[in-house]
C-alpha cells in the first residue's frame, strides 16, 4: 500500500485520534454490545473469539481500516474539508458506509450530496443507537462519540 498523501495523512491522524478513545483498546476478541466479535479498536473484520493481537498490531489495524473509511467518504462525498472528512470517517468506522454513501436510506448522505454540509453534520447525533437484544437503543458511549464527531465536523 502506498503511503497516504499529506492531506489524507492529516485526516487519518484526526479520525484515528477521535475514534480510538471511544473504541477503546482490547487485545483479545470479545463480543460488543450488539454481540459482534470485535478486537483492538473496534475491528470486526474476520474476528473470531479467542483471537489476540499486540498493541502494535492493533494500532496498525486501526490505521489500515481508518484509511479505507477516509477513502470511502472521499469517494462518496469528494472534496470535504479535512475536519468534516475526519468526522465522517470516524463515524462510518463505527456505523458503516451507508451513513455517507446511501442517499436512499440516509438523510446525512442526501444532505452531503446536496452540499448542505452543516445540516449533514447535525445528522451525526441521530446515529447513537445499536441493536441490543433485538431492540434499537441509544448507547451512552455512542451518544458521546457522535457529539464529538459533530463538534469536529462543525469546527473549521
Amino acid at each position: 500500500m502506498n503511503p497516504p498523501g499529506r492531506r489524507t495523512a492529516a485526516v487519518l491522524a484526526l479520525a484515528t485520534a477521535l475514534a480510538a478513545p471511544f473504541e477503546g483498546l482490547r487485545n483479545y476478541a470479545y463480543l460488543d454490545p450488539a454481540r459482534i466479535p470485535t478486537i483492538c479498536y473496534g475491528s470486526i473484520t474476520g474476528v473470531k473469539l479467542g483471537d489476540h493481537k499486540t498493541d502494535e498490531q492493533c494500532k496498525a489495524l486501526l490505521g489500515e481500516e481508518m484509511l479505507v473509511r477516509v477513502q470511502t467518504v472521499d469517494r462518496c462525498v469528494p472534496g470535504l474539508p479535512i475536519n468534516m472528512l475526519a468526522a465522517w470517517a470516524s463515524a462510518i468506522y463505527n456505523t458503516g458506509e451507508q451513513l455517507v454513501c446511501n442517499v436512499k436510506t440516509s438523510t446525512a448522505a442526501r444532505l452531503l450530496k446536496a452540499g448542505q454540509l452543516i445540516e449533514a453534520c447535525h445528522q451525526l447525533l441521530r446515529w447513537n443507537k445499536a441493536t441490543v437484544g433485538g431492540v434499537l437503543v441509544p448507547l451512552p458511549g455512542l451518544t458521546r462519540r457522535r457529539a464529538a464527531e459533530e463538534e469536529l465536523c462543525l469546527t473549521p
